[in-house]
This record gives structure tokens, C-alpha cells and sequence, in this order.
């Protein structure tokens, strides 16, 4: 009994854990949407600023070239890891499965011995009403 309790904390660490992956992934692609979206501002101000919109303009404000560059970086790190998130919930799901299943185990194993434990009372009371019994018409 000891090793499934034992197994049962085990699983719940992992849930756990995957938990916290999931919830880092989805901070981690909250935080690079603000950014993008801080630089996507920040090259309309600059643009505003040099009044050239045009990118391939050859006097385009090399600030805004960066900030472009810089923002379609943050745009690819955040699908990757969507890509990432889709998969942590996925095995946040499996390891959530695991437990579960785990703990029914628990409990059809507790309800078991409760059945037995209880049968065991009832013989001891069915004897002890019988020697009673017998006693009586003695």
C-alpha cells in the first residue's frame, strides 16, 4: 500500500511539473507578443518620426529596420513555441490520465479492504450473537 501512495505523489509531482511547463510556455509567449507588439510601435513612431514608410527606401530609419528584424524574430520564437505549448498540454493531459487512473486503482483497492474489514466485523458479531444464543437456551 505504502508503494502506491508512494506512486501517487510521484504522479502528482509530474502533473505538477507539466503544469508549470505549460504555464512558462504561455508566459513566455505573452511576454514576446508585448515585446512584438512594443516594436511595432516603436517602427511606427520611428517611421512617423523620419516620415518614410517604405522599407526598401534608401533613407528608411535603420532603428526601424532593426525593430523590424528583431520583431519578425519574436513572431517565429512565439509559433515555436505554440508548437511547444501544444505539446506540454498534451503530455500535461497524459500524465493527468496516469494519476487519475492510479488513484481509482487507490480507491477500488481502499473500497476492497473496507468490504473486508467490514465482513470480518459482521462474522465476529454473527459469532458472538450465536454463542449468545446458545448460551441462552442452555
Amino acid at each position: 500500500m505504502k508503494s502506491r501512495e508512494t506512486l501517487i505523489r510521484l504522479k502528482k509531482f509530474a502533473v505538477d511539473e507539466k503544469r508549470r511547463k505549460a504555464a512558462q510556455i504561455e508566459s513566455m509567449i505573452a511576454d514576446f507578443d508585448r515585446m512584438a507588439g512594443d516594436l511595432e510601435r516603436e517602427i511606427k513612431t520611428e517611421q512617423d518620426r523620419a516620415n518614410i514608410h517604405d522599407p526598401s527606401h534608401f533613407a528608411y530609419p535603420t532603428y526601424a529596420k532593426a525593430a523590424a528584424t528583431r520583431r519578425e524574430n519574436l513572431k517565429r520564437s512565439t509559433d515555436e513555441l505554440r508548437i511547444q505549448l501544444e505539446d506540454a498540454k498534451s503530455a500535461l493531459a497524459e500524465a493527468f490520465e496516469e494519476l487519475k487512473k492510479v488513484e481509482m486503482l487507490d480507491q477500488r483497492d481502499q473500497a476492497r479492504e473496507l468490504a473486508e474489514a467490514n465482513s470480518r466485523e459482521q462474522a465476529e458479531l454473527d459469532s458472538i450473537g450465536a454463542m449468545r444464543f446458545h448460551a441462552a437456551r442452555a
